[in-house]
């Protein structure tokens, strides 16, 4: 008897052999389109978190364009550092910066006082004001930040 003519409850072996294949085939490309399905949305929900991550990025760039305006800066510098723009007489050329090296070799009285104020502790410096208490700057910077 040969395979091909062979037969088993009435069904020759190379058709059930066919069959079986066949069978096998169909299960293997329905696993396969399910398991495509979920990459697809686990590639979709992934694309979706980009967004979200690329508009975070733009909210934040705009949030530091905010807080790096000049303006800003200079109001904050005023309110909470008592700065304000250095005066045209203040401002020194080119030529005046090596008399001025020269000149400045010896530190000032008022700045050997200041470095020995920071250095004993009590971080107050003459001539310049203590910074507000601790309660008072949320508040002072809400204000400000307006």
């Amino acid at each position: 008897m040969s395979v091909f003519t062979r037969k088993i409850r009435g069904f020759r072996l190379l058709d059930l052999i066919g069959v079986g294949l066949l069978v096998i085939i169909i299960v293997g490309v329905y696993l396969a389109k399910t398991m495509a399905g979920t990459e697809r949305a686990d590639i979709a929900r992934i694309e979706r978190q980009i967004g979200a991550e690329k508009a975070r990025i733009r909210l934040l760039q705009a949030e530091v364009a905010h807080l790096e305006q000049p303006g800003r800066i200079e109001r904050l510098s005023v309110a909470y550092l008592n700065m304000a723009p250095v005066p045209a007489i203040r401002e020194a050329t080119a030529d005046q910066l090596i008399q001025l090296s020269r000149a400045g070799a010896a530190p000032s009285a008022k700045a050997v006082s200041a470095v020995a104020a920071m250095v004993d502790g009590s971080g107050a410096v003459p001539g310049v004001p203590p910074p507000p208490p601790p309660e008072a700057q949320p508040a002072r910077l809400a204000e400000v930040a307006r």
